[in-house]
């Protein structure tokens, strides 16, 4: 009966070894090269490219470095179709406004500060008032900002051309800020008979706020070519806040150097009263206050940009988002402001043929005649006053408004 049970065991076992079940085939490995990564996209205007770090493994079986890898994503995705000017809504992708730009109000004030520019022009040939050349380079690009600005209403999705506009519009008032600090200089040489405030020769005093004034420009350039309209908000927010320090900046020397205009005014009157000035001092009062209204115009254009971007960059914002701000505290106040010194140009003011020595005639003058220097008493008359002038080499005589002849009792 035993048997009977092992004889189909053994059918089977004669089965396995006529018919063997197959292995299956192992596949090899592949050890060609991996494929290569896919490039970035180079047609995507709005993007950002950022760069991540894969980190190493190192044990006692592998070492694999670290990776960087470089990611280019976009930032937005046009949802509506730009307009004939390429205008979208604030706050859509490609929107570079905050608003519908006025083509009208650009072209006007373009017009506008064309005409500044060339009665500048003019009065500086007609009198050859050479250092004018610096308030008509703020005129220029007071032209040229709005210009671009122009263009970038019909050419909307065009980021570079208002760029351009920006920094133009931004930087442009500094010009005209270092030609007031050069006009007081050469009242203080031409109607100041010590030519001196508070021991600050002319020279010094205009060639260091001019100075201090490209300082000032240097930071607003950084700031401002840091905040383009599609740069990322971090960018955008770090250029915002290095331009505002530098306006900041530019404001403080205001304050000092009016400071030091006011000192000039009440030394001058006190001359007035002891008799000590002539004729031409009253084209120095006018273009003294010419001066102090010039720099009043550009104080409410700087206090509107900072208030403007210390309240933030967006829609939330109104002197943001309403273009009118931007004509009635921007373009109006430099309009003024540069127009001052055409109302009262210096070239009608100023001694034609002399000129104001420059910084080495100034250093030379110290280190040749240091013990030349003059002072004023005011208890001092006129004859003595003239007295205490010495002709030194790129000096000259003294200022011809200063009176040479004792006063008469009263004022002049």
């Amino acid at each position: 009966m035993r048997l009977l049970h092992l004889i189909p065991l053994a059918s089977s076992a004669i089965a396995l070894a006529i018919h063997p079940t197959p292995t299956p085939a192992l596949v090899p490995r592949d050890t060609s090269a991996s494929p290569s990564p896919t490039a970035a996209p180079t047609d995507i205007y709005f993007s950002t490219t950022t760069y991540d770090i894969i980190p190493g493994v190192t044990n006692d079986h592998v070492t694999i470095p670290a990776k960087t890898i470089t990611l280019v994503l976009p930032t937005c995705s046009h949802t509506i179709t730009p307009d004939k000017n390429g205008h979208v809504p604030p706050g859509t992708c490609g929107a570079l406004y905050e608003y519908y730009p006025s083509f009208g109000a650009a072209v006007l004030f373009s017009l506008i500060f064309g005409a500044l520019s060339v009665g500048h022009i003019f009065l500086a040939a007609k009198f050859k008032t050479r250092f004018a050349w610096v308030v008509i380079m703020g005129a220029l690009w007071e032209t040229f900002s709005f210009i671009f600005r122009s263009i970038s209403t019909r050419f909307q999705q065009s980021a570079g051309i208002e760029l351009v506009s920006s920094l133009f519009i931004l930087l442009a008032p500094l010009w005209v800020n270092a030609f007031a600090y050069m006009v007081l200089g050469r009242l203080i040489y031409f109607f100041h008979p010590a030519r001196t405030i508070l021991s600050i020769p002319a020279s010094a005093l205009a060639f260091g706020f001019v100075t201090l004034d490209f300082v000032s420009f240097v930071i607003q350039l950084v700031g401002g070519s840091w905040a383009g309209p599609n740069d990322p908000t971090d960018k955008v927010m770090q250029g915002i806040h290095i331009y505002m320090g530098g306006i900041g900046l530019q404001q403080f020397f205001i304050f000092v150097f009016l400071g030091l205009a006011i000192k000039f005014h009440l030394e001058m009157k006190g001359f007035e009263r002891q008799g000590l000035l002539g004729a031409g001092k009253t084209g120095c009062m006018k273009l003294l206050w010419a001066t102090y209204a010039s720099l009043g115009f550009i104080t409410i254009r700087i206090f509107f940009r900072l208030i403007q971007f210390s309240a933030g960059h967006g829609s939330a914002n109104g002197l943001v988002s309403h273009e009118s701000y931007f004509y009635i505290l921007e373009a109006v106040p430099m309009m003024f402001a540069i127009s001052c010194s055409l109302v009262v140009h210096p070239g009608t003011v100023f001694p034609k043929g002399e000129k104001m020595p420059g910084l080495w005639g100034m250093i030379r003058g110290w280190l040749c005649c240091g013990k030349g220097r003059r002072e004023v008493k005011g208890s001092e008359d006129g004859v003595q006053l003239v007295g205490k002038y010495e002709e030194i080499e790129n000096e000259g005589p003294p200022p011809s408004y200063v009176s040479t002849t004792p006063p008469k009792h009263g004022f002049i």
